[in-house]
């Protein structure tokens, strides 16, 4: 039986080349969307859950008030885990984690690396990274020892044993012991490592307090049902804490698996958002969607053709059961072809959809048992689905009235047809303005004035050294034509996080406010607009440097100046109490995005130091790969023994937005295929409706019909259901698309040609679609349609 249904699918398959070809196309290009989407959601899904503790570890979230401000964030002070650990019963361990660029010697040899991570003995007890070589609890117990990464242990060693070797970390070297190797850290985990070193190498345990928050704090619970119960401990410890301070200070648990989709706050590794993942999820499932669409209405519309086959089949005994499995193998045929050739497409689409999604995915993913298994089940879904319908009209059909010619493909599923091309073109309308929006959006980030400039600003890393021979280091680079002005300061105004308080002498409350440590040239060489008062002077470096460290000259923005009630007239000259010191104001700068569009302008103070985490280097744009070669050779004579590593501002700023830029392009390639989907589905049932025409053609032309007139009358009918999708998709998108911007706390406005624009192209594509078939109707001689009548 089974053997018979089979043999019989195929032979209707081969007969009908055209609509077989549509069917195996739309499903093939449906499915291998889905598994490539699925691929990124599995991804995005299984962060941090290889570890076998993850359910029992939380990271502690602070929050510190001064007045009505607050920051908040994922850093802690040295003293949260030990403290907490003897505070609650609750906390069976934890580690501090503290990050860094490290420079790394070894020999001769000098490599700069990102991610030399300072930890805990903890470490390696709380994340389960497997070891590559043997080694115990202690191998982060007491200074110099570090724990080297398989690809940095090959980097630095070769082939030779890399435990028992000797590596220097630091612009001071200082040596290290390595006494582990682990593999690599997996891509899906929020901790990224290229080492490990012990935390007490960094010598700033010895006096616990809250304040100096540079570490991240990992806790591990002794039951992952204490998670509420110390949440409330902590609540009120903290309170109590706190009750004698203007400081409020508060820590917050997060539950480590939700981190990387669920937390505002960035991990080692920059976390996604699970809107992404459902937005993802939708366009995955509405892809299928419309390919299982294009199916229904092609095998539905075929009813007429196939009726009388079904009718003699029932006269000559087939029963009722046995058509609806005829044509359920048929789709099953159909459905699991496309999938194996499904596979092997988006095995060999992989690596441009990683440079497309900006997620590492590995060839071997693609076959594991899940996604396997989990491609097979939607087979049968569609199998079923896809095919039931046309399966159970089919198998209804009354054989004495189909052999009569009593059946009309009206009866025949024209509703639910008419009804699969309205809801393929909703999809595609709805992408199409999607993606317009975040192109825009992102478009917005690039051209919205931010109050300084980006462009033609390079970022060369400082140290201890280096801060030594500024005065060398604008020299010399200065002397490069190319070179127009260089400045140094703690952070550049791309992105600006240290947290402060202020609040004038003797009056009102302290307010929270970041602060950047800079010099006299980082508002000229930024473009950042003065106000009212004076920039920054050498005289004033020198004064807080040389004179009395409690001092300082401070330069506000506008909204640390209306924070603290004054006007801009009125600011300058105003005592401050800043951070401990005393703060003269002696300028105001227009607010400017010294962080990403998501947030607001905060209170921003900028005050003297001669400290620098950073040079910002500005170019003339001229010459810039001998503007480079320059700059790498006047580094490496003033500091040989550090690499020269040289980063754009510009690619800093666009970094922040590597989220929505890519989720725009999975948009692009994915309303790109949809619409190609919907307008496949359009070009089959087009044809087939127009054949089913042919003879109302031909009389119309007899009776003097033009071929304009005729195709006008065979395009209508599908502009209408276009129209249709149009009303229904505008309003979901525009509510979507208004939801998703507000995520942003500046952002375009939704304007009507968008709408215009997505109804027209939609409207173009399904015209040019149908153009070949109802033309080429059309023209044709109407005796030949007519010769059989």
């Amino acid at each position: 039986m089974i053997k018979n249904y089979l043999k019989t699918a195929w032979r209707n398959i081969i007969r009908n080349k055209s609509f077989s070809i549509i069917n195996l196309v739309g499903l093939t290009v449906g499915l291998t969307s889905f598994l490539l989407l699925s691929l990124y959601l599995f991804h995005e899904l299984s962060f941090d859950r290889f570890h076998s503790k993850a359910d029992r570890l939380v990271r502690v979230i602070m929050e510190y008030k001064v007045g009505e401000h607050a920051n908040k964030g994922n850093f802690t002070s040295t003293k949260v885990f030990p403290e907490f650990k003897r505070q609650f019963p609750e906390v069976e361990s934890g580690t501090r984690i503290f990050v860094t660029d490290g420079i790394l010697k070894v020999g001769d040899k000098v490599w700069k690396e990102p991610n030399v991570l300072f930890a805990d003995s903890t470490f390696f007890e709380l994340f389960d990274f497997e070891k590559v070589s043997n080694f115990g609890s202690d191998a982060l117990v007491g200074a110099g020892k570090v724990v080297l990464s398989a690809s940095e242990a090959k980097k630095y060693f070769g082939d030779k044993e890399a435990v028992g070797q000797t590596i220097q970390i630091g612009s001071n070297p200082t040596p290290f012991l390595v006494t582990g190797v682990v593999e690599d850290s997996p891509e899906n985990s929020q901790i990224q490592y290229s080492m490990v070193a012990s935390i007490v190498s960094r010598g700033t345990l010895q006096e616990e307090r809250y304040s100096d928050a540079n570490y991240t704090t990992y806790l591990l619970l002794k039951d992952k049902n204490d998670f509420a119960a110390l949440q409330k401990k902590i609540n009120a410890f903290m309170l109590n804490e706190s009750k004698d301070t203007e400081f409020k200070v508060s820590f917050e648990l997060e539950a480590f698996p939700q981190i990387h989709l669920h937390s505002p706050y960035d991990a080692i590794k920059p976390n996604s958002s699970m809107t992404y993942i459902y937005i993802i999820a939708c366009v995955a499932i509405m892809i299928l969607l419309i390919a299982c669409s294009t199916y229904i209405n092609l095998s539905t519309a075929r009813s007429v053709e196939r009726a009388k086959e079904v009718g003699v089949r029932k006269i000559a005994g087939a029963w009722k059961s046995q058509i609806f499995w005829q044509f359920i193998s048929e789709s099953g045929l159909v459905v699991l072809f496309s999938l194996v050739v499904s596979f092997v497409l988006a095995a060999a689409l992989i690596p441009a959809f990683t440079n497309v999604s900006g997620t590492k995915i590995e060839l071997g993913s693609l076959f594991q048992p899940g996604l396997i298994l989990s491609g097979l089940g939607v087979a049968v879904l569609i199998a079923v689905f896809a095919g039931a319908y046309p399966a159970l009209v089919l198998s209804s059909f009354e054989p004495v009235k189909v052999l009569k010619g009593a059946f009309k493909s009206s009866s025949s599923g024209g509703n639910l047809r008419t009804g699969l091309i309205v809801f393929q073109f909703v999809v595609s309308i709805f992408l199409i303005i999607a993606t317009i929006v975040i192109k825009l959006q992102l478009d917005y980030f690039q051209e919205k004035k931010l109050g300084y400039d980006r462009e033609n600003r390079l970022i060369l890393d400082m140290d201890a050294k280096l801060n030594k021979k500024k005065e060398l280091i604008r020299s010399k680079l200065g002397a490069i034509p190319t070179v127009s002005d260089i400045s140094f300061s703690y952070e550049s105004p791309v992105s600006i996080n240290g947290g402060y308080s202020i609040k004038a002498v003797g009056v009102g409350n302290n307010i929270a406010v970041d602060a950047n440590p800079v010099d006299d040239r980082f508002i000229p060489v930024s473009n950042i607009e003065m106000l009212a008062g004076r920039n920054l002077t050498p005289q004033d470096l020198l004064d807080t440097n040389q004179g009395d460290e409690d001092y300082c000259r401070i330069i506000l923005n506008e909204s640390a100046v209306n924070a603290m009630g004054w006007t801009l007239e009125s600011a300058v000259g105003k005592k401050t109490e800043f951070n401990g010191r005393l703060g003269e104001v002696v300028g105001v700068v227009k607010d400017f995005h010294f962080a990403s569009l998501h947030s607001e302008i905060k209170p921003l103070v900028l005050f003297p130091s001669d400290w620098a985490n950073i040079a910002i280097v500005k170019v003339t744009g001229e010459k810039l790969p001998e503007t480079l070669a320059g700059l790498e050779k006047t580094w490496k004579a003033i500091s040989p023994d550090r690499p020269f590593e040289v980063k754009f501002m510009d690619s800093q700023y666009q970094q922040m937005y590597d989220s929505e830029r890519r989720t725009s392009k999975v948009f692009n390639m994915f309303a790109s295929m949809a619409i190609m989907l919907a307008c496949l589905g359009l070009f089959g049932l087009s044809s087939y409706t127009i054949r089913q025409r042919v003879k109302e053609i031909g009389i119309r032309k007899v009776l003097g019909a033009s071929v304009s007139e005729i195709v006008t009358l065979l395009s209508s009918s599908f502009v209408k259901l276009i129209f249709v999708a149009m009303l229904i998709a505008f309003p979901l998108a525009w509510w979507a698309a208004n939801a998703w911007l507000q995520k942003f706390s500046y952002h375009i406005n939704i304007n009507w040609w968008v709408f215009a624009f997505s109804g027209l192209l939609v409207t173009l594509l399904a015209l040019v679609t149908i153009s070949f078939q109802t033309i080429k109707a059309a023209l044709n001689n109407p005796v030949k349609s007519l010769r059989t009548e």
